[in-house]
């Protein structure tokens, strides 16, 4: 089978997009309203949790759906983000939560092997909706100080915190100071009825507007020992992090080809409904379309299919292992990030006028596959650093979070 994310290729990702058959009309038909009036879907993920979808990728034997082929996981976002990008967006937190605590209850000390299994027990029975906040907002560091008793107190701000209104727990990337004055990165786990935790209804975006793209204040929230992710020196330049990185955001790409194929199906529709045969300009923008849409579609496929294989293979050195996922993915993502936007824009010249509407459906789609040249690893700027330093051979910092801390820390 060609790997172009028309199917999935494993009997649990079969089980995902057929249980999302169900409710995608529903999210489809919703769609517009929701971004018009920048909406989260809540109504959506409670059917999900009711049909397992909150732990799809939880392990079967911890009561998940056992998806863990990230070809499947994009694939299943794809079919989503066809009807709708913010609500697939929001979804892929969460499968993305679940595929990095898997590894994390496989391989991580006993306290993090024993708080996994715990929060994807919770995944699995729809208890639990786990966010991810990674960026700091402007002229903050998010730090963690010890409170005393063998725990912690996390202060900060995080902004684009995607799913944050039904979100149950937070997995936020701070920093801590040794006593030597080393500094270290960590993620603590916060729990929404922290102490000190406000969720902010601030977001108003350009696109993805129904993706509950909030800000989150922490204000001397504790964190228990147990609780908390430590993470390597900030500088360590340890590619090994490239790998868990890789898994964690691949499959995104799957919702900005989901997006360009939306959008193609709209606007072949509409050239095809116009009856007779179209001008020879529209048949060339339409050939050109599914052209794109294949070599995006392959190109991602392909770079899945790597990260796949090398994910589960942990021999070797754990360095190379993290290069050998993350450049392909960059490779793939820059091609995603330069066609999917080309195709939609395509899409818009051969509808015309009618589309140059807030309210057109192709509008919608125009503004939400920008969000893709934003996300990290890597944004644009952060990519051509890493991708040509990778030709160069430059020795470079590739972990963006350690990147980030200096950045915060020289600038504070």
């Amino acid at each position: 089978m060609a790997a172009d994310l028309r199917a999935p290729l494993t009997p649990a990702g079969r089980t995902v997009v057929d249980l999302l058959a169900g409710v995608i009309p529903r999210i489809s038909a919703e769609a517009a309203d929701r971004d018009r009036t920048g909406t989260f879907p809540v109504e959506a993920f409670e059917q999900f949790a009711k049909l397992g979808l909150m732990g799809a990728t939880v392990p079967a034997e911890l009561g998940g759906l056992g998806l863990t082929r990230l070809y499947d996981v994009a694939t299943a976002l794809m079919r989503l983000a066809e009807a709708d990008a913010s609500t697939a967006l929001a979804w892929h937190v969460q499968l993305s939560r679940g595929l990095t605590l898997t590894y994390e209850w496989q391989h991580g000390t006993p306290p993090v092997r024993a708080m996994a299994k715990r929060l994807l027990r919770a995944m699995a029975e729809g208890e639990a909706a786990v966010c991810g906040a990674l960026k700091d907002a402007p002229g903050v560091v998010t730090e963690l100080h010890s409170d005393g008793a063998g725990g912690w107190l996390l202060s900060g701000r995080k902004v684009l915190v995607s799913m944050a209104p039904i979100a149950t727990h937070f997995f936020v990337h701070a920093q801590r100071r040794d006593d030597d004055g080393s500094v270290f990165l960590a993620v603590p786990v916060v729990h929404r009825d922290a102490p000190g935790l406000t969720v902010l209804d601030n977001w108003d975006g350009l696109g993805m507007r129904a993706s509950g793209t909030l800000e989150v204040v922490f204000d001397r929230c504790p964190v228990r020992a147990d609780e908390l992710l430590k993470r390597g020196p900030v500088g360590a330049r340890r590619d090994a992090v490239l790998a868990g990185q890789t898994v964690s955001s691949i499959t995104m790409l799957g919702i900005y080809a989901g997006v360009a194929q939306a959008a193609r199906d709209i606007a072949v529709g509409f050239c095809a409904g116009r009856g007779g045969e179209p001008r020879a300009g529209a048949r060339a923008l339409v050939a050109g379309l599914d052209t794109r849409l294949y070599a995006l579609r392959a190109t991602v496929g392909a770079a899945l299919t790597n990260a796949d294989a090398a994910s589960v293979d942990l021999s070797g050195d754990p360095d190379e292992r993290g290069r050998r996922m993350m450049t392909p993915f960059q490779y793939a993502k820059m091609t995603v990030n330069e066609l999917a936007p080309a195709v939609v824009d395509d899409c818009l010249s051969l509808v015309g006028g009618l589309a140059y509407t807030a309210g057109h459906p192709l509008s919608r789609l125009y503004r939400d596959v920008r969000a893709g040249g934003f996300m990290q690893p890597y944004s644009y700027v952060d990519a051509v650093d890493y991708l040509s330093g990778q030709a160069l051979g430059l020795d470079r910092d590739n972990d963006y979070m350690s990147v980030r801390a200096l950045r915060s820390r020289t600038s504070a």
